[in-house]
């Protein structure tokens, strides 16, 4: 091949392994065959293919919209590199990266049901709202936009999990923090003003958030995950999607608890058209994963609240037992209300982790005859996303391959240093790359350093999607929100174990 015929035009099809099952690309996929090129023994950064495979893939808008970002990360990037020159050390890359956790999904699956548990309902969906309208609309520009991260090299990337693996602009993390801060800060200062508590405990309060969300953000450039124009972006997608749940979710909630059966189809039918109508990226990039699974959370809680209403049961309002040893006057007391708080914690989450184990097989098992029967039998064809297999397209799958729920003594921290060839800087240092991020796509090109767990090298270097797994996420994580916001507390009351906390200082 002659170096003149590089300038000729590409599309995603010329940088796509055949034999890669991650890029297997459905027949209704568009493509403009311009000069064949040998495909990379592996698949680039979301991102970083050549930006001529963007030009002819995103309508004009999207694919100058990113250039122009574009534009931004290669400036960004030469500056964060001088930075991270300067002010690395091992104790901030520790802090920074044990940090991060706090504002991954994981920890917020973990952490928002306590709310519910014990008994702060309201506050436990508005946090749900505001973190998943951030999560959706965050994922929706990366995907829309298709803007790389800050480049690496020059850059060292820092991160725990496969967060490297989506889209850059705009960084959900920041968008995340601030949300959840503002929605916190709003709390508080209510409680301020009706005299709940006092001016220090405001002030130290807020201060406390501030610092989270400094924190958050000032990691997300320190780690190389992003760049300024990212956390800009989050911040202020951040504060707009507070103000949007601030003013917008109390009549949303209004007309859910007044309506009637046709509730739940309208909250279903919008939860999936807002799954439908999330961009096609033009990489393998997982935002469209993360947004379906906090919309359908959002789906299983709006269902929940209005089931609350109709059956008493139900309904948090009417639980009238506490947990055993509120009062908190002896030490006995003391020692009973921890215990069984624990155990609502262990219990509830465990609950949690067993409805997805036992969900996500079933509806896969279920979903692919469904979707074939419906290819054959329906004039309309059903919607197949980019990277993903139709139902007609196999008969084995997809694969029950769920992984054991992940815990912190299973992460080892694996330091990856590589560059281009060309970098005196890092030649001759053995390369790494996690087996999730090989089959997610991760370039090998790459400087990071990853929390990945262990995998046994038993898994294949390439995931395969299939259409089935994205209704299967939809059903799998709407029933989590439905077992967090309404069926785990009503356990809870029957069993007479409670769901108030002790000074019921949230409510």
């Amino acid at each position: 091949m002659t170096p003149s015929k590089l300038s000729m035009n590409f599309t995603l099809d010329d940088f796509t392994p055949e034999a890669s099952p991650v890029t297997e690309l459905p027949p209704s996929y568009p493509s403009e065959k311009g000069l064949y090129v040998e495909p990379t023994p592996e698949p680039h950064a979301a991102g970083r293919l050549p930006e001529e495979v963007y030009t002819n893939t995103l309508p004009w808008w999207r694919a100058a919209a990113r250039r122009k970002l574009v534009g931004v990360v290669e400036w960004e990037s030469a500056i964060l590199a001088r930075w991270q020159a300067k002010i690395r050390t091992p104790w901030l890359d520790t802090y920074f990266l044990q940090t991060s956790m706090l504002g991954t999904h994981t920890f917020f699956m973990v952490f928002l049901p306590c709310f519910f548990f014990f008994g702060h309902h309201e506050m436990g969906r508005g946090l749900i709202y505001v973190l998943a309208f951030g999560v959706y609309s965050s994922s929706f520009v990366k995907d829309l936009v298709c803007s790389p991260r800050p480049h690496s090299p020059p850059v060292t990337r820092l991160t725990i999990g496969l967060h490297h693996l989506e889209y850059g602009f705009p960084s959900t993390h920041s968008t995340n923090s601030t949300s959840m801060a503002l929605f916190m800060i709003a709390h508080a200062q209510s409680l301020h003003a009706s005299g709940s508590i006092s001016t220090p405990a405001f002030a130290a309060f807020t201060a406390f958030l501030t610092f989270y969300v400094a924190s958050i953000v000032g990691g997300r450039l320190y780690t190389g995950m992003h760049g300024f124009a990212d956390c800009t972006a989050g911040v202020l997608l951040g504060a707009a999607v507070w103000a949007v749940q601030h003013t917008a979710m109390p009549i949303v909630e209004g007309w859910l608890v007044a309506g009637n059966w046709g509730v739940p189809l309208a909250a279903t039918a919008v939860c999936l058209l807002l799954v439908n109508q999330h961009p096609q990226p033009v990489d393998d990039c997982p935002c469209f994963e993360d947004a379906i699974a906090f919309i359908s959370v959002v789906l299983g809680v709006l269902v929940s609240l209005w089931a609350s209403k109709c059956i008493p049961a139900l309904d948090p309002v009417l639980f009238v037992s506490r947990t055993p040893g509120h009062a908190l006057e002896t030490p006995l007391e003391i020692s009973m209300w921890m215990s069984f708080a624990v155990l609502k914690l262990l219990s509830g989450v465990l609950a949690i982790f067993t409805w997805r184990l036992i969900a996500k097989p079933t509806v896969q098992v279920l979903l692919p005859p469904i979707f074939r029967w419906l290819a054959r039998e329906s004039p309309v064809a059903l919607p197949t996303r980019r990277h993903y297999t139709a139902a007609t397209d196999y008969v084995n799958g997809p694969p029950h391959n769920l992984r054991t729920i992940p815990s912190v003594i299973d992460l080892n921290l694996t330091v990856t240093e590589s560059a281009e060839e060309d970098d005196a800087v890092t030649t001759g240092l053995k390369q790494r790359v996690s087996p999730a991020a090989r089959r997610r796509g991760v370039s090998n090109l790459e400087k990071t350093a990853t929390f990945e767990a262990d995998e046994g090298g038993a898994q294949a270097d390439f995931v395969k999607h299939y259409d089935a797994d994205v209704l299967t996420k939809v059903v799998v994580y709407a029933g989590i929100g439905v077992l967090a916001s309404v069926a785990i507390p009503a356990a809870f009351e029957a069993l007479s174990w409670g769901v108030g906390s002790p000074a019921d200082l949230l409510v």
